[in-house]
């Protein structure tokens, strides 16, 4: 063996070494940070061992008997028996004694059984020959003597999951979900048309109604969560907490798309200034290249503030018809042309969100495109009613709400932003004579101008003059 290599393999052999020191020296400092971030949580557990231990004698602390709580989520009234759906939102385990109606004790069955450990749930079923229209009160008291109660207005026959209910809830989120939202399309070639500050006026209209959508959905859940939710749950706080989550998830997503249109022009503008590629024979001859360009084309702001927009209504109109059917479900709502029509009117107005942004679109908003849009906003009422009619949880419907709102609040912070960012000279039509008009014009901030506060106060007063039309 030659000298040069004895000392190629030396070289080697203290490289790996030192690579081995340096794991080693990696791996004991991983250690340690664990060791040290375990250390607080030892203490934590050893603390309250010794306080739920030795520590109350010490400290002399008496434990007392919690005091039990059942919560009625609900009430459905079926043929010849009243079904009550419970939970122990207490402390501790219960047992179910007795059920009345009315004050009245009745013979009741429990299922799966009369013990329910904390958080745990149970059917209450009554044999009871109940009378429609009628208000009842249904009370459940525990091994301890403590009585809960839950009352219902007027009774009404629960819907069962059948191809009939199932078509009646279709139908009804059909005329009040997705027909409002294509009406509300038909306003497209209307905003096409409009001038800069008409347009930024409808754009703020927009928002205003938005912003009332999710208000009116966080108040909703909150209706929802003070009368149905046990107050273990923390319904209020769970409906913020979902609800900022949603804003920033959906924002995120909005983002996403955004920043991607922007790479994907910033790619095409490269392609397309090269003489080389520009030339006639280049573009005919590499039709992948015609439909890149294309697809990027079509990946605008306005085009995702309108797919947000969608979104936005779509998981607001699903907390609403998760809402009716759980209200036809309950008895709290009777089925009306009156009410139909309220909803009509209160929903149209959506679909004015939606075309709004489009009408500034780089892409073509083609009749196709148009009723996608106005699908995905519209048809998650459907799939609410039937989830609020034959799977009604309190708990649930207050989280769609909330997803609901945060997606809403999150589409108008959208809308808000490129109005502002997008009130200039440089955004107005050429081809548009209203907008040659006003190029001219001095400008000011979105917010300083007119048009927008009027719109923005507009909407919201159009929604609420419309939701005096819907039943509460």
């Amino acid at each position: 063996m030659e000298k040069g290599d004895g000392e190629e393999i030396e070289k080697i052999e203290n490289r790996i070494d030192q690579q081995r020191n340096s794991d080693k020296k990696v791996a004991k400092n991983m250690l340690i940070s664990i060791s040290v971030a375990i250390i607080p949580l030892v203490v934590l557990i050893g603390m309250i061992a010794f306080l739920f231990g030795p520590g109350q004698s010490f400290l002399m602390i008496k434990s007392a008997n919690p005091i039990p709580e059942i919560t009625i989520e609900r009430l459905e009234f079926q043929d010849g028996k009243i079904v009550a759906f419970i939970r122990n939102t207490g402390p501790s385990d219960v047992t179910i004694a007795q059920a009345d109606i009315n004050d009245r004790i009745q013979a009741a069955a429990v299922e799966p059984g009369k013990n329910l450990s904390r958080l745990s749930v149970a059917k209450v079923i009554i044999p009871f020959i109940w009378n429609p229209g009628e208000p009842y009160e249904v009370g459940i008291t525990t091994s301890d003597g403590i009585r809960f109660h839950k009352s219902i207005d007027a009774a009404a026959l629960a819907p069962s999951p059948d191809i009939k209910q199932a078509s009646l809830f279709a139908v009804i989120g059909t005329y009040v979900g997705v027909i409002p939202v294509m009406i509300g399309l038909l306003w497209f070639p209307f905003i096409k048309r409009l001038s800069r500050s008409k347009y930024t006026f409808f754009l703020s209209l927009t928002a205003g109604l938005l912003v009332f959508l999710g208000l009116d959905a966080l108040i909703e859940g909150n209706k929802i969560a003070s009368e149905n939710v046990a107050g273990v749950f923390n319904g209020q706080m769970l409906i913020a907490m979902v609800s900022i989550i949603s804003f920033l998830a959906l924002l995120y997503v909005s983002e996403y798309l955004v920043d991607r249109a922007n790479a994907g022009n910033n790619v095409q503008h490269k392609i397309f200034s090269d003489p080389q590629l520009t030339k006639p024979s280049s573009l005919t001859s590499s039709p992948s290249l015609h439909a890149q360009q294309q697809r990027l084309k079509q990946l605008s702001k306005p085009t995702i503030i309108a797919l947000m927009i969608s979104i936005g209504i779509g998981l607001h109109n699903l907390g609403e018809g998760l809402a009716i059917g759980a209200a036809i479900l309950l008895g709290k709502v009777a089925l009306s042309t009156f009410l139909i029509v309220g909803f009509t009117l209160h929903n149209t107005t959506e679909g004015l969100a939606i075309v709004a942004p489009l009408a500034r679109a780089n892409n073509k908003a083609t009749i196709g495109r148009l009723v996608i849009l106005g699908i995905i906003a519209g048809s998650p009422a459907i799939v609410g009613a039937w989830i609020g009619g034959f799977f009604y949880s309190p708990i649930a419907a207050i989280i769609f709400l909330a997803i609901g709102a945060g997606a809403i609040f999150q589409v108008a912070f959208s809308i808000l932003t490129w109005i502002s960012n997008n009130n200039d000279s440089k955004n107005t039509d050429p081809k548009n004579e209203a907008d040659s008009k006003e190029r001219s014009l001095p400008k000011k901030k979105a917010w300083l101008d007119l048009s927008s506060i009027v719109g923005f106060v507009a909407g919201m007063i159009i929604m609420y003059m419309t939701s005096l039309l819907v039943a509460s």
